[in-house]
């Protein structure tokens, strides 16, 4: 007799297995707990809780910027972690998943700290026509390889484990990025991408989540976080 297959698990939520691993839940599929919008510079009401995703809806716009929008951050900071979340877009649409960003008055945006998992549409947006902007790349640093992204309108699985000083990046089950952080060569990278402008970039060993309004519309589920010793 064949066995039952076992039923997966429900969208944001956590099995007992996880939670006695230490997995904790950052979106429980109907509110905005964990998150606000970078330094509360917004009401944050373009992120909505749609159908147990976060979905952010720029439908709404004034002086080329979402109304109710702004990338949205973690409460809590984090230094080692392994972080999954799963996202989709529509067609030509760009976001991402950033980490380490510091909240701060002499800081202005997420990424002038936070490196970047890139979420993209690859053949759609004009992103992906520029080395190291593709999705799962470690965003104007480091293409991501092999290329695993999903078609626009599926979700993708991404994962990011940051301890002490490796950083490793999945996207739909392959390990796409690894590489060291705060060496020689991490600051070589940044000084020969766009972010050598902001010399807080990289250089911080904790911080917040992010995920990025880009003015496309964008959905996460499932993001779930382990604190790693």
């Amino acid at each position: 007799m064949a066995a039952t297959p076992a039923t997966p698990p429900a969208n944001n939520s956590l099995t007992a297995a996880e939670q006695a691993d230490g997995w904790q839940l950052l979106f429980d599929g109907t509110s905005k707990k964990n998150w606000h919008v970078f330094k509360n510079l917004s009401d944050g009401s373009a992120w909505k809780v749609v159908d147990g995703t976060l979905h952010l809806d720029p439908a709404q716009r004034k002086d080329d910027k979402t109304v109710g929008g702004g990338d949205i951050v973690t409460d809590e900071e984090y230094d080692n972690f392994h972080l999954k979340v799963e996202w989709k877009l529509d067609s030509n649409g760009n976001s991402g998943i950033m980490f380490y960003v510091k909240e701060d008055p002499k800081i202005e945006k997420t990424y002038h700290t936070g490196p970047e998992m890139q979420v993209l549409d690859n053949a759609g947006h004009k992103d992906g026509k520029i080395n190291k902007h593709h999705a799962g790349d470690l965003y104007d640093l480091i293409s991501s390889s092999p290329e695993t992204v999903r078609p626009v309108g599926q979700w993708n699985e991404a994962e990011i484990i940051a301890k002490d000083s490796t950083l490793e990046f999945y996207l739909n089950g392959a390990k796409v990025v690894s590489t060291k952080m705060w060496d020689d060569n991490w600051r070589k990278m940044i000084a020969g991408s766009k972010f050598k402008e902001w010399p807080t970039f990289g250089t911080f060993k904790s911080g917040r989540i992010a995920l990025q309004d880009h003015g496309d519309p964008v959905w996460y589920r499932n993001i779930r976080i382990k604190r790693l010793k």
